[in-house]
């Protein structure tokens, strides 16, 4: 058992739960109490989300408030589970109800929650497809962008974020906002270390060779960068990934069949398992060692879901 693991075990949850997900032990599922929500949503009263948006410090005194409101035991057991890559993942849910209970101030209140998540754990990265420190966008039953992100009658394959940024993305915050005629949809997770053909591709003569990476004009970012999939260890010497089959750009016959065999081996894989998120909750996972996707949704005219988006870097 790793010196971190005995952490995640020693600390004492105050004013939350915690236990495993019952499809896979890795991914932690925290329940923050009701008493918890009422004292933080009263605690952030004062602050509207714009302020969030205008003055980034504020952000971090969000993240604090409800820090504090657990006795600062929150922010030890989501960094401890987010360095441990037994489990570098966890769902957010909450008992109870804000103060206000529907509507776009409701809303606003899932984004400072999760605001405070992202920032007991790291900073988010500025997303240059909404133009601020989170995202918001909504899948719709018709869409015609130019990535699988909106599109809902297909399965978005699994993969890691970050492949087309210069900024480091280690970790992924996936936010429920709403949704209306929702069938299907659930999320997808795979850890690196479960994927059963691991070693085939990290032990191939291009997995550490560089791979050319842009993205489609909706995104925002019109530069190209380059970097392997497999780009790094950590600390155990174990491989961090950094992958998606709708964005490399291969130069030539061998990193092309290189990567298809790769998309085709994770989809193939039986090792992931599917998570299903209530509105208002969030799924946040170590970047580098999980890849996630999204399942099919079942086609209806008014299907509706907008999800939030935040991505960043460590700082602990």
């Amino acid at each position: 058992m790793t010196a971190l693991l005995r952490e995640v075990e020693t600390t004492q949850p105050q004013g939350f739960s915690v236990a495993p997900y019952a499809a896979n032990k890795r991914l932690q599922v925290v329940t923050l109490s009701a008493e918890t929500i009422a004292a933080f949503d009263e605690a952030i009263a004062q602050w509207p989300l714009q302020a969030l948006e205008y003055k980034p410090f504020l952000r971090y005194a969000t993240a604090d408030k409800l820090d504090a409101i657990t006795g600062y035991s929150l922010g030890k057991f989501l960094n401890a589970t987010m360095q441990d890559r037994n489990t570098a993942a966890f769902l957010l849910q909450y008992e109870g109800q804000p103060e206000v209970t529907e509507g776009e101030l409701r809303t606003e209140f899932e984004i400072k929650l999760s605001t405070a998540i992202s920032h007991l754990i790291g900073m988010p990265n500025h997303d240059a497809m909404y133009g601020k420190y989170y995202a918001r966008f909504t899948v719709l039953n018709d869409d015609n962008s130019d990535s699988y992100l909106r599109q809902a009658h297909r399965r978005m394959e699994l993969h890691n974020d970050g492949t087309y940024v210069d900024e480091r993305t280690d970790f992924v915050l996936m936010q429920k906002l709403g949704e209306a005629h929702m069938e299907g949809g659930d999320s997808l997770l795979l850890h690196v270390d479960d994927w059963a053909e691991l070693d085939r591709f990290y032990r191939h003569p291009l997995a550490k060779q560089d791979i050319v990476w842009g993205a489609p004009k909706s995104k925002n970012v019109a530069t190209k960068i380059e970097h392997p999939v497999f780009f790094e260890e950590d600390k155990n010497g174990k491989p961090h990934m950094l992958f998606i089959d709708q964005f490399a750009e291969p130069q030539n016959m061998a990193e092309g069949i290189y990567l298809y065999e790769m998309g085709k081996s994770l989809e193939e894989d039986e090792n992931f398992f599917r998570v299903r998120l209530p509105v208002g909750t969030m799924l946040v996972v170590q970047n580098h060692c999980w890849l996630h996707g999204r399942d099919k949704f079942v086609a209806h005219p008014q299907l509706s879901r907008e999800l939030l988006r935040q991505r960043g870097h460590f700082t602990r």
